[in-house]
């Protein structure tokens, strides 16, 4: 082997290093949108992955929700337009959260209801709230959704 074969093997690998390197650092909008949708990503496979539980799953749901929101707040984005869809995504995370929480309790209530006029009361009382909490999650799992369009077309969109 010569010195100049050598030579490659050690400049090569440096050159690909320094390359790597500099791209990691570099927070491109693709990089920053690869980021945010992986984000929201893990919080929708929660919901699917939940859908139609009872109260203890519904409960640690609304809690894993507020989890995923914490973490799509914490993506440090730099570009202006995906720092907008990181906020409405939060208020989308939070009032899933809220919601699936609300459920949760209010179907605990029903649960627990003796068999009286009160207890009649409180479990009429619970189906409301369930309904309402499930209308307003519904309302915001669908502002996910056009959100999460809107988020891919932008990031398809040359920088």
């Amino acid at each position: 082997m010569s010195v100049g074969c050598r030579k490659n093997h050690i400049i090569v690998p440096i050159t690909v290093s320094l390359t790597l390197l500099l791209v990691g650092c570099n927070d491109s909008k693709a990089s920053q949108c690869q980021r945010l949708i992986k984000t929201v990503n893990e919080g929708n496979s929660l919901l699917e992955i939940n859908k139609g539980t009872q109260v203890a799953t519904s409960l640690k749901l609304a809690k894993d929700l507020q989890a995923a929101t914490k973490k799509i707040e914490r993506l440090n984005l730099k570009d202006p337009k995906l720092k907008e869809y990181q906020t409405r995504f939060i208020k989308v995370f939070t009032t899933l959260s809220q919601n699936i929480n609300k459920a949760g309790k209010a179907l605990n209530t029903a649960k627990l209801a003796k068999a009286s006029t009160f207890g009649t009361q409180q479990i009429q009382t619970s189906r409301s709230e369930i309904e309402n909490a499930l209308k307003a999650a519904e309302f915001a799992g669908k502002q996910s959704d056009v959100l999460a369009v809107q988020v891919n077309k932008y990031c398809s969109q040359a920088e």
